[in-house]
Parts: structure tokens; C-alpha cells; sequence
């Protein structure tokens, strides 16, 4: 009787890359060389060290020379993927629970990284500039010359009462010779900024986008997943330009306003930007989390708190490059949407798409997944109307943004992680984000303070006494009225702004434990009943910056 040989044959069924990655895994490390002249066919021989103990139990083992084959199934539920062992005469014996743990192990390892491998590139998200579109193309084809002609004099046709006319006798053009994103994205841009001031056109609403403009516009908004009106992502995360070699930046496409709509635009794009390096550490939190690492997590978290506080000092350039009577008074109309906004409580009927008139958000920094994006990874919870408006806020965005957003709540339990670990340092990096999230939006209702409830307080005084110097009555005559205490987002803006402020406050953990008792920590505030003054006293120096203390005060 021959010499029992034991031989394996590997059959890989494939239907996914893990089961392709095992099957190398496995071929780099074993022999195979099939032989055409031998009575072995074996795909794979895998050749293991063995001790002679072994093989003398092999020798005395006529059960196991007998038998040909076995075979051995593994099923990895979770990809569906199946492979059968075939073992056979051979050279070595073979031990089927070593091959099978090894093979488990191999797919297990793979199956987590799988999992767990997550990058930015995948939600279309830059690396160097986060949400902001990399290099936004300056023009489109020559086709589409008529709508740039007008697109990049929007504020010149609107000062000449010309505008629309101009939209009326451009042609209608199609849509299906843009074929890139960063196509898409600039013509989305600038139907936008064309709609924006067709509708709002020296002041007037205009209730009907004519069918040359609303047809074009609804077709891109559809490819892209947006709304067919001006929005964050089209003002300005696709609204720059590099002006010269030394990196300083310019607009694309603007409005009226002059130089404060320049400030206004590319200030919040050096916020976005500020905030990067947070994004980016969003999916070290995450990794950490999952891999139980508190160490990552620490570190991760500590670079969140810095983006969001550089976030902060970006903002206070706004005080620099921005007018508030020209942001009040001419450049907020422009920005308005035609949803919760009492100067076009119908909407807005776009012509030759449907009959009926539609309803949309106005441009609003609630737009911006940034801070979505730092809501979700710390466990900040909106609720009620505050809740649903941010919620709304994301079909404004472009939907892998979305997505992105929407993947952190899904994969992410920050806050229960670190009560979980009750680790010092982890929990001082977690409230440090928190803190400075509250912060940073302690000092946008400052902004919000200064650039609309001001400037809306004056509006008031100067319409009931006529007095003023002309050209303030002038600037504050062409501010709506409607919109004095809403945002252009639609919302009531000091109350939604407290209550996202708030809501943040709530997150923090204001406990801490003293063996299995757990105390509240009182040293950090005042009672609730004395929350007023904690909110001005610990912002002085902001709300002198803005001009707005005396304000506050009075407001208490």
C-alpha cells in the first residue's frame, strides 16, 4: 500500500475582495506547484511542521489513511462568503482546526478593518480643504457663455434695473453638455445667484422664475441632489478663486454690497477652513472608539478643540470686512429664501417645472456640516423645532456631506465612551470640545447681535422718526421688514440660536464620581435661575467688540 499522503484543495468561491485578499494570503504562504504527470492534483499543498509523535499516530491511524477527503465549511455570515477545505492524500498532515482557526483569523482581521477603514475621500471630502470644493473651475464652456455674461455683473444689472430684462431674453439653454461635478457646481452657482436677484431685485419679490432660468436651474439641482436656490455650499464652499500667487483669494461671483459681500463670503470660507483639522480628526474618534483606544481618542479630541476654537478666531475677522447697515440693509435680502419668509408666504413657482409654487430655505449658516458634523461626533442633541429646522438644513447640502454627517451618528457613541472609561483626561478633552463649541456659538449670537438685531433696532427708530442721515434711511428703507427677527434661513433667529446654544451646554458631563456615589459639580456655575448673568458676564469682551453689552444688558 502506497505511503498515505494528506493533501488539501482550496476552492475559493469568490464574491467578495475579502474572500480574494484570503485566498493570497494563503497562496504567499504555502508551495503550490501543480504537477501534470503526478497522481497529486492538489491546488494547494500547505506543508506544516509536525512532530514525529504525529506522524507515528498517523501511521497507526488506519481510520485516517482511509479516509480520502473531508470537507470543512466556513461561512462568514456577514459578507455571505463560502469556501470549502478539501483534504486529501498528501506528503504532511494536516491539523483541520489549525487550518481552520488560521483561515477564521484571517478573514476576521480583514472583516474588521473592512469595517472600520474609513476615510474623508470616501464622502468626497478633501483632505486639504474639507467641505470646500477644491479648485472650483472660473468658467464654463463657451455655451454657456450668456448665463456667465450675466452671472458676473448680477450687482451692476441689479443697480440699472436691468437684470431682469436681461434674464427674459437669454435663451434656454441645455444642461446635458455639463459633465462634471466641478461644472455642475459652478452653473448651479450662478443660476443661483442669477434667481437671487431676479426674485429679489432692488428689494421687490418677484414671485415667477422664468421658465429660461427655472428650467436649467431645477435640471442641475437635480443631477447634483441640491435645492434650486442660493445655498452655503454654492456662496461659499464653490465661490473662490486664488487672486494672485500669494494666496490671497477673491470671489468667483458676488452681489450687492461691494467689499462687505467679499468679507462676508470668504471670512465664513477661512472658518470652514479653520475647522479641517477637526474634520479630519472626527475619523481618528472614531477608530479610537471602536478599538477601545483612549489614547487616540485624547489626542483626537484635543485637535477637535483646537479647529473649533480657530474656527472662533476666523469669525472675528467679520468685525473687520463687514459693514452691518450693508449687510442689514442691502446684502441680506439676497440671501433670503422663499420658505417661512412672510414676504413670499406662497412660495416661489418656477416656471415650466410645475404649476405650483415651491418653498426653500434661504442661504443660512445651519447649512454648513461642520458644525453638524461636531454636533453628532459629541452627542449634542436638538429637539423640537430647533431640531427639525437643522434637520431640514441637510438636504441643503451636497448629499455625500449628508452622508458623512449622518455616518458619525451611526458609528459613533462618544459620550457614552467616555462615561464608560471615566478617565480624567478623556473626559477633560471631551468637555474642553464642548466648551468650546458653547463658546463658538456664544460668539455667533454675538455676530447675529451686531449685524441684524442692532441694525434692526435702528431700522425701527429711524422709520418711526424720520431722522437719520440719507444715506442710512436710505440703506435701512430697502431692509424687509418681514425679516427683522428671522434669519434668511427662515428661522426666529435669537430664540433657534439660544436654544442650539443651550442644547450644546446640556451635553457637557457635569458630574463626577466619588467611588460608586455620583455628586453634581457646582463649582462651574451659578444656579440655573442666575443664568442670564453667567451668559453676559462670561462674554464682556465679545459683546463690547460688537458694540452690543449695552444691549444685552437692557435685554435682561
Amino acid at each position: 500500500m502506497a505511503q498515505c499522503n494528506y493533501r488539501i484543495t482550496l476552492v475559493l468561491q469568490v464574491m467578495t475582495t475579502v474572500a480574494v485578499v484570503c485566498l493570497w494570503f494563503l497562496h504567499m504562504n504555502t508551495h503550490m506547484i501543480p504537477d501534470r504527470g503526478s497522481k497529486k492534483r492538489s491546488l494547494l499543498t500547505v506543508k506544516l511542521k509536525h512532530t514525529e509523535k504525529e506522524r507515528e499516530r498517523a501511521r497507526e491511524s488506519e481510520s485516517e489513511r482511509e479516509r480520502e477527503r473531508e470537507k470543512v465549511l466556513l461561512f462568514d455570515k456577514q459578507d455571505k462568503v463560502h469556501f470549502t477545505l478539501s483534504l486529501q492524500s498528501g506528503d504532511s498532515l494536516l491539523d483541520r482546526e489549525l487550518i481552520t482557526s488560521t483561515v477564521v483569523k484571517i478573514m476576521g482581521t480583514k472583516m474588521k478593518n473592512a469595517e472600520t477603514l474609513l476615510s474623508l475621500k470616501q464622502f468626497h471630502i478633501s483632505e486639504d480643504c474639507g467641505f470646500i470644493l477644491p479648485e472650483p473651475l472660473t468658467d464654463l464652456p463657451v455655451y454657456y457663455k450668456p448665463w456667465m455674461d450675466i452671472a458676473r455683473n448680477v450687482p451692476e444689472l441689479i443697480s440699472s434695473h436691468s437684470l431682469r430684462l436681461r434674464i427674459h431674453d437669454m435663451p434656454l439653454l441645455e444642461t446635458h453638455l455639463l459633465q462634471t461635478h466641478r461644472e455642475l457646481r459652478l452653473a448651479h452657482l450662478a443660476l443661483s445667484i442669477m434667481t437671487s436677484g431676479y426674485v429679489w431685485q432692488e428689494g421687490e419679490r418677484e414671485t415667477v422664475l422664468p421658465r429660461n432660468l427655472s428650467v436649467p436651474f431645477c435640471e442641475m439641482s437635480q443631477r447634483l441632489g441640491l435645492p434650486p436656490i442660493l445655498i452655503h455650499a454654492d456662496t461659499v464652499l464653490a465661490n473662490w478663486k486664488k487672486r494672485d500667487p500669494n494666496g490671497n483669494l477673491d470671489l468667483l461671483l458676488t452681489l450687492p454690497g461691494g467689499e462687505s459681500v467679499r468679507g462676508f463670503f470668504l471670512v465664513t470660507l477661512l472658518v470652514e477652513l479653520a475647522a479641517v483639522p477637526g474634520l479630519k480628526s472626527i475619523i481618528d474618534v472614531i477608530n479610537g472608539v471602536h478599538d477601545n483606544d483612549v489614547a487616540v481618542v485624547i489626542k483626537a479630541l484635543d485637535v477637535v478643540s483646537q479647529a473649533i476654537d480657530s474656527m472662533k478666531q476666523a469669525l472675528k475677522l467679520m468685525h473687520e470686512y463687514v459693514d452691518p447697515s450693508i449687510f442689514y440693509g442691502i446684502m441680506r435680502i439676497y440671501l433670503s429664501g422663499w420658505k417661512d419668509n412672510p414676504s413670499m408666504p406662497e412660495g416661489l413657482v418656477y416656471e415650466g417645472v410645475q404649476e405650483k409654487a415651491m418653498e426653500f430655505s434661504g442661504g443660512s449658516a445651519a447649512q454648513s456640516s461642520i458644525l453638524h458634523c461636531f454636533d453628532e461626533l459629541l452627542g449634542v442633541q436638538h429637539e423640537g423645532s430647533s431640531g427639525a429646522f437643522l434637520r431640514r438644513m441637510r438636504d441643503y447640502m451636497p448629499p455625500s456631506h449628508k452622508q458623512f454627517i449622518e455616518h458619525i451618528y451611526s458609528r459613533l457613541s462618544l459620550r457614552s465612551f467616555v462615561l464608560q472609561q471615566a478617565d480624567e483626561h478623556l473626559t477633560q478633552s471631551f468637555e474642553q470640545c464642548v466648551a468650546r463649541l458653547v463658546d463658538f456659538r456664544n460668539y455667533h449670537i454675538n455676530i447675529v447681535t451686531r449685524y441684524i438685531t442692532i441694525p434692526a433696532s435702528r431700522a425701527k427708530q429711524l422709520r418711526a422718526s424720520k431722522q437719520g442721515l440719507a444715506e442710512e434711511l436710505d440703506t435701512i428703507r430697502k431692509a424687509p421688514t418681514a425679516l427683522e427677527e428671522r434669519g434668511t434661513g427662515g428661522s426666529g433667529i435669537m430664540t433657534f440660536l439660544k436654544t442650539v446654544r443651550d442644547e450644546t451646554k446640556d451635553t457637557t458631563i457635569t458630574q463626577c464620581t466619588n467611588g460608586n456615589q455620583v455628586l453634581p459639580d457646582s463649582s462651574r456655575d451659578l444656579p440655573l435661575y442666575y443664568k442670564p448673568w453667567m451668559d453676559i458676564a462670561r462674554n464682556v469682551p465679545e459683546l463690547i467688540s460688537s458694540h452690543s453689552l449695552r444691549l444685552r444688558i437692557h435685554d435682561v
